[in-house]
């Protein structure tokens, strides 16, 4: 590790450090065990460690390169404290230390991380928050870690730190955490952030006696500091303002109060710090060093660590013991070897914060016990959801926990209902279970957050970071004694609207906007009694499921006609259509004859035995939730007569909520009689309802049937004379139960099972246009929608939704006017519009119509937040290796080449990359294209690059172990899956792997060898600026090989089918399919060349930040698309550049004026594709205009011009051109080709004009391009002689 400039590698504490064991290693005695901790080498001296520089230390501190060892990695994520082993076991009663405390606490953080996501957007704002707080709390901490400070607590904007000091040690420790404030405050008191927020530092100290109480929750301990002290700190810190430093009026007792002035306040136990004398280097060198001998602190000699046991050698007793103090995030992480670096990701979480108020007056005994009943309860509660315990704090706001539902690794579906449950139940059991409780309050809020690292790199903690987070915070304050939520947390739990109440406005610290607050009131078993499926009204028209409808009608004769029981089970994943598909069938004329009775159950039904068999009876009997019991008594009496012995009636008193006196003949029998008789009074009920003449059940969502129930109603199922329509998600036991059933010989003639497959292409264009009420929508479109959505109704409802709500579509009445002639309506030629199979061929001016908005590329990743959240809990089933392994994938796009993926992932994760790989594949994850292999002598030839195609460097010839070891063709199954894996990344660290992919791609960046390789806009690269130039990240990848380029070009083979064949055609997801790589010998490969390297190349850039580039590669991906004939998609690629071009200006950046031309010149050949040759001379003569060659427009101009161009004809000089360097002599025959080729344009446009100004202007054209051609002659000729000699 490079040690700071005068740094010999010793730490600050050295210099109270025992003697030096043999070796260079330092021994220390902590308690009776002696720790051996091994130095760097053994060659250390000691000298005076300089005082860091600003620029040196927390500007780049978590960019410095930390080596730790494996010990190390987990104590990054705890204070020095728990390193001590008195401190790490779980006592079960207080334990007792001396120390000095300091609070900082950083005011406007709320108001930042809501400017934040204003300015940014949910997903980078929260990056925004993080990198902002990283920065700004960085620096602080390395003023605290330098003065020996320990980190023991983090609160977002907020942090604790201890000095552990003996009675005696006090004062000095007193000096040393002023004189650390002092430095901060001096330093970092004020921060001016990018966003016009100012953030301000608070400062309070206190010393004296700490408890320290440690507590179990599930698998995890957690501990907390309480005290006078703490309570003192508090206090203090809020009394501090700008600059400011206060100190407790015990901590002013205890301190050398001649070293320091302060003011006293009035009313208040604090004093406000006004002035101090410094200790010396030396002086509190000295005093930190004896502070740590105190604290037993764990010293490692050489090394540039402030907290040197972050290199100290593995323990497996010490790395248990500290196991238990980290999140499981952290820890399947560290498992897996994945690097710190790598641990923070962007992605949707819900929060869940809950605050418990005590009384002043509480011991610390009962605080103790109260703490540790309250952990074990909450991690109870939230552990079956994957949930956990991030935060445990006993200051600022009371008792807090922060539970975090959804971190990496530990998504699953419906957590916002699963968080407002559990906020109900922490709610409950502590206002009624904890001893002393004063007040319990619970905030529940869903969003973006960053969940990953914040601190600093050698101290830090894995947390979630968002306005949201910090939203659900201010509401637990704002809404105390209550479970309040946001409104997007009350919109994605899907809970009816009696489970909430609207809140009144409440001022919320450092919320401006105006924020909707709901009280959760949680689901009672009376509200979910009578709980029936959506109407049809809920939807739109059932398209694409005549298939299922058909079925339908068959069991429905069968019924009919044999008499016999028929249960139909329609099979399919969230959002597939079931629910619409049921409330179709029930409104069906076959199904209108019968009862049709249907009821829809939630995931809060399995918790409720016999809920089910409520549901089913209220159903069949018509009671009503808001039925007294007498009259639902009366009901059951008139029904059950004769089939239940009057007797057995008070048994089912919980199941429909009835108060049948309990009769003297169940009361005597003992709990194994009554459950037998129970079991068999409920089975009489159902037999009678179902048995009887109650009609047709259908029922939603059947896999959430409770255990009770479908013990009973299985065997009944399969018995009695019913028909039952279900609709159930894979899985789940209820539906593999079904599924044995249907397979089974003696049940499958009764029981049908019906898997529901995505919509087909036509059936997604179809509800497009019925979602959005549009005759037609564009092609782009619709290729969009059936690739994201797979032909799943939901998700692409959520995906048109997104793109309304963001306005990327645009809805008019009427066909745009085919006759303007702009640059803008070529947009129906260049994208052709599908029209939905319902509506007529025909088209009237009074239609409306839906358009992409121009500035909107469907190729760039965007994911709903519901669709994401789905993606999610799928990625997060998957281990973490594999994970990995599909995030580093994701950067690449959604099709790859394993040696793409070689390239850019860690070199420690290259080893059994294949066999992930092959998991992947097996999982359905990813999906491999095979190549099959050409035939013919191309095959075997290696391409070379366009730069040595220039220089006319040989390639070496390709062994045959190079040949075999070729790479493979993967791509991403689902590109939902892709997307939000993508989105996972944080900004800045995507930033460095799209430079990587582009340095690998860059080598491939050129024609195909039959074309003969070069740039697709000749001479581009001379043309351009050195500058710019710099920009490209070429030269940092490997040396380029035959197989990485035939494993492209099938790649773009695959891509180019995607885009190109019909919707039906599209390859359905997990299929295996083979492409043929096309013979380089005889066909043209450079439209696989674009589509595999050229487009994302620009892809790449832009994601990076670096315009030119991009804007570079858009070019040379419409050059390229023109070359192979394809002007629609040359379009598009410009249309993205005239996006690009646009931006540039506003930021007051220029384009280049070569590729302006260039732009241009190739709009003007797209035009002439498209049939607007007016647009397409004007697009020519301002590509010429650019190249400094002006056409004219007028017949006197252009005869002025013949003559001048005809005397240029005979006094051309051709001897400069030698004179010139070789740069200027290419750059000179860029400008000049493209001159030619606008002019051979212009040429051929003005020759189909058919008029005599038409040929006027074209022999103007023509005689213009030859002057051009031999002064581009003269060049190469220079070159030439140049090259030769």
């Amino acid at each position: 590790m490079t040690s700071l400039p005068g740094d010999c590698g010793v730490t600050l504490q050295q210099r109270a450090s025992g003697p030096l064991c043999p070796g260079g290693s330092l021994c220390r005695l902590s308690g009776e065990r002696r720790v051996l901790l091994l130095c760097s080498g053994a060659g250390s001296t000691c000298s005076e460690v300089p005082r860091y520089h600003r620029a040196l230390t927390m500007a780049s501190a978590w960019e410095r390169k930390c080596y730790y060892s494996d010990l190390g990695k987990k104590a990054v994520f705890l204070p020095n404290l728990l390193l001590c082993e008195e401190f790490t076991k779980d006592t079960g009663y207080p334990q007792s230390l001396e120390g000095v405390l300091l609070l900082a606490d950083v005011s406007g953080f709320t108001a930042l991380a809501e400017k934040c996501v204003q300015q940014n957007g949910p997903e980078r704002g929260a990056e925004e928050l993080a990198h902002v707080l990283n920065a700004y709390m960085g620096d602080i901490l390395e003023v605290v870690l330098a003065f020996g400070g320990d980190i023991l607590k983090f609160a977002g904007d907020a942090v604790l730190v201890l000095w552990r000091a003996a009675p005696a040690q006090m004062p000095m420790a007193i000096n040393v955490a002023l004189q650390c404030s002092w430095e901060i405050q001096k330093k970092y008191g004020t921060h001016d952030t990018h966003m016009g927020l100012k953030l301000h530092l608070k400062i309070g100290i206190s010393a004296g006696i700490l408890s320290f109480i440690s507590v179990t929750g599930g698998d995890h301990q957690y501990f907390f500091i309480c005290s006078q002290a703490l309570d003192e700190v508090i206090e203090a810190q809020s009394l501090s303002a700008d600059y400011e430093i206060m100190m407790s009026q015990t901590c002013w007792e205890l301190c050398g109060q001649q070293r320091i002035r302060a003011e006293s306040i009035a009313g208040r136990r604090a004093v406000k710090v006004v002035r101090m004398m410094h200790l010396a280097r030396q002086e509190y060198r000295d005093a930190v060093g004896q502070l740590n001998m105190y604290g037993g602190d764990w010293h490692l000699k050489g090394t540039a660590l402030q907290r040197p046991v972050l290199r100290s050698s593995d323990d497996r007793e010490v790395a248990a013991r500290l196991e238990k103090h980290i999140s499981t995030a952290v820890l399947q992480k560290l498992r897996q070897d994945v690097p710190l670096e790598l641990c923070s990701e962007l992605r949707p979480v819900t929060t869940l914060f809950v605050q418990l108020q005590f009384p002043d007056t509480i011991s610390v005994a009962e605080l103790s016990s109260s703490l540790s009943d309250s952990s074990s309860m909450i991690s109870e509660i939230i552990s079956p959801h994957k949930a956990e315990i991030n935060k445990t704090l006993l200051f600022d706001k009371g008792c807090t926990f922060l539970c975090v539902f959804g971190f990496p690794g530990e998504k699953l579906a419906c957590e916002s209902t699963h968080a407002l449950e559990c906020a109900m139940q922490i709610f409950r059991r502590a206002s009624t279970g904890l001893r002393k409780l004063r007040q319990v309050s619970v905030g529940v809020s869903s969003g973006t957050a960053f969940c990953g690292l914040t601190g600093h790199p050698e101290r830090c903690e894995h947390t979630a970071l968002g306005f949201k987070v910090n939203l659900a915070c201010r509401m637990m304050m704002a809404y105390p004694g209550m479970v309040s939520c946001d409104a997007e947390t009350h919109a994605a739990s899907r809970l009816p609207s009696y489970c909430f109440k609207e809140l009144p406005q409440r001022d919320m610290k450092g919320v401006t906007n105006r924020v909707t607050i709901y009280q959760y009131m949680g689901i009672t078993e009376h509200q979910n009694d009578m709980g029936l499926a959506r109407e049809r009204s809920h939807y739109g028209p059932l398209l694409g499921r005549e298939a299922e409808i058909e079925t339908f009608d068959c069991c429905l004769e069968a019924y009919e006609l044999l008499e016999e029981a028929q249960i139909l089970a329609f099979v399919g994943i969230p959002g597939s259509g079931k629910s619409h598909l049921l409330a179709e069938l029930a409104v069906l004329d076959r199904a209108t004859k019968y009862k049709v009775n249907t009821m829809e159950l939630t995931e809060d039904n399995m918790k409720q035995p016999f809920s089910a068999i409520r549901l089913l009876v209220a159903r069949a009997l018509g009671l009503q939730g808001d039925e007294t019991s007498g009259d639902r008594q009366r009901t059951l009496q008139t029904v059950l007569q004769d089939t239940v012995e009057e007797s057995s009636y008070c048994l089912l008193n919980d199941v429909f909520l009835v108060e049948f006196p309990i009769t003297d003949e169940v009361s005597e029998m003992c709990s194994a009689e009554r459950a037998s008789v129970f079991h068999l009074t409920c089975t009489q009920v159902l037999q009678k309802v179902l048995g009887g003449k109650y009609g047709i059940f259908f029922i939603d969502n059947a896999h959430f049937l409770d255990t009770r129930s479908w013990s009973i109603m299985w065997p009944l199922l399969q018995s009695v004379t019913v028909f039952m329509v279900m609709s159930l998600v894979p899985g789940h036991d209820r539906t593999e139960s079904i599924f044995k059933a249907a397979a089974d010989c003696k049940t499958s003639e009764t029981i049908t099972c019906v898997r529901l497959e995505g919509l087909k292409a036509s059936a997604v264009v179809q509800k497009a246009c019925q979602d959005l009420g549009v005759s037609s929508i564009p092609r782009e479109l619709a290729r969009f929608l059936i690739q994201r959505s797979s032909g799943i109704p939901y998700y692409c409802e959520e995906l048109l939704r997104y793109l309304r709500c963001n306005n990327m579509l645009l809805l008019h009445t009427g066909r745009p006017d085919e006759g303007q002639d702009d640059w803008q309506s070529l947009i129906a030629k260049a994208s052709p519009a599908v029209t939905a199979a319902s509506s007529s061929g025909t088209r009237n001016d009074s239609e409306r119509i839906c358009t992409i908005r121009p500035d909107v590329s469907l190729e760039n990743p965007m994911l709903p937040v519901a669709l994401k959240e789905i993606a999610l809990a799928e990625l997060d089933r998957i281990n973490l290796e594999k994970q990995m392994v599909l995030k580093f994938a994701a950067i690449i796009g959604p099709v790859f080449t394993t040696q793409q993926l070689v390239h850019i992932i860690p070199s420690s994760k290259r080893h059994g990359i294949n066999s992930l790989l092959d998991k992947l594949v097996e999982d359905n994850i990813l999906k491999q294209l095979d190549i099959e292999k050409p035939e013919g002598k191309g095959a075997t030839k290696r391409l070379p690059t366009s730069g040595q195609a220039r220089s006319g460097m040989k390639r070496p010839s390709v062994s045959r172990e190079t040949m075999q070891q070729e790479s493979k063709i993967l791509a991403f199954c689902t590109p939902l899956l892709w997307e939000a894996t993508y989105k996972l990344w944080p900004t800045r660290q995507k930033i460095n792997i799209h430079c990587q992919c582009a340095a690998f791609l860059e080598r491939h960046a050129h024609k195909c060898r039959r074309c003969h390789e070069g740039d697709f806009v000749a001479f581009h690269r001379f043309g351009i600026s050195s500058a710019q130039e710099q920009g490209s990240c070429q030269g940092s990848a490997e040396k380029d090989d035959w197989s990485s380029w035939e494993a492209l070009v099938v790649a773009g083979e695959h891509l180019r089918r995607a885009r190109t064949l019909p919707a039906e055609g599209i390859l359905a997801e997990g299929e295996h399919t083979t492409l043929r790589a096309k013979d380089s010998g005889r066909c043209c490969q450079c439209e696989a060349i674009a589509e595999a390297v050229l487009v994302p190349l620009a892809r790449h850039y832009t994601a990076m930040g670096n315009a030119s580039q991009a804007f570079y590669y858009l070019l040379e991906s419409a050059a390229a698309y023109l070359h192979v004939s394809n002007s629609s998609m040359a379009f598009m690629k410009l249309n993205e550049a005239e996006v690009l071009r646009s931006s540039l200006e506003e930021k007051r950046n220029a384009v280049d004026r070569f590729e302006e031309a260039i732009f241009f010149s190739l709009k003007g050949e797209v035009c002439r594709n498209m049939g607007c040759v007016k647009l397409a001379r004007k697009m020519s003569r301002q590509a010429l205009s650019l190249l400094e060659k002006h056409f004219p427009q007028s017949r006197a101009g252009a005869f002025v011009k013949s003559l001048w161009e005809r005397l240029q004809q005979i006094s051309q000089a051709t001897g400069r051109a030698s004179f010139l360097p070789q740069e200027a002599r290419r750059k000179k025959q860029a400008w000049l080709l493209h001159r030619s080729r606008c002019l051979s344009l212009l040429q051929d446009l003005y020759s189909q004009e058919g008029t005599s100004a038409g040929q006027r202007f074209s022999r103007l054209a023509a005689l213009m391009k030859a002057n051009t051609d031999r002064k581009m002659d003269s060049y190469q000729a220079a070159d030439s002689n140049a090259g030769q000699l």
